[in-house]
């Protein structure tokens, strides 16, 4: 592709990423993006289909930068359980900070808008496997005990959900430390003696 065809498509993506931002995957016109990009709506779907093939691109986007965190995260030099604790971490703050991924779980959580929920069960998906990889790889090099990879990781990433995002929307805010103890006694080490 060329450069300016470039260009023109990824300023279509920046003001469609704006808008769902703003508006929501349901409140979201093509006529919106346009103008916001400051094109032609017939520019739009030279590059995209429909609302829902940008928004696909969009939410794609935003699961490889969500893996890309995770991914810088991971250091060999520490523990499975720091490693897995600094991914989820940075995935989820990534999530909490990013305004279309607030936008899209609060459109999700108060409308049910199908397209929405679809992609917010990719992003889910897509981290359970990504944490899958990372347990398998500990249970074949026996840093941990074996177990259903991907169940362990839909706990741990259910944990991490419910300690960042409905812990603080009822009790407060945790700091990356209580989390990373709540989270080594609950899956790490257990709460039998």
């Amino acid at each position: 592709m060329e450069v300016g065809i470039i260009d023109r498509k990824k300023q279509i993506v920046d003001a469609a990423t704006k808008s769902f931002s703003l508006f929501g995957y349901k409140a979201t016109t093509m006529d919106q993006v346009a103008k916001l990009a400051n094109v032609g709506k017939g520019t739009i779907y030279t590059f995209f289909s429909n609302k829902e093939e940008l928004f696909d691109e969009i939410a794609f986007t935003l699961m490889n930068e969500m893996k890309g965190r995770a991914e810088e995260a991971i250091s060999p030099n520490v523990t499975f359980s720091e490693n897995v604790h600094n991914a989820l971490f940075s995935m989820l703050e990534y999530r909490k900070e990013h305004k279309l991924t607030i936008k899209l779980y609060q459109e999700a959580r108060e409308m049910g808008t199908p397209a929405v929920s679809d992609a917010l069960h990719k992003l889910e998906q897509m981290v359970v496997e990504f944490l899958s990889e990372r347990i398998s790889r500990a249970i074949e090099s026996k840093a941990i005990k074996p177990c259903n990879p991907e169940m362990t990781a839909f706990v741990m990433l259910k944990l991490y959900v419910a300690l960042i995002f409905d812990w603080e929307r009822e009790r407060g805010e945790l700091d990356k430390d209580e989390i990373a103890n709540l989270f080594k006694l609950y899956l790490i080490e257990g709460l039998s003696y």
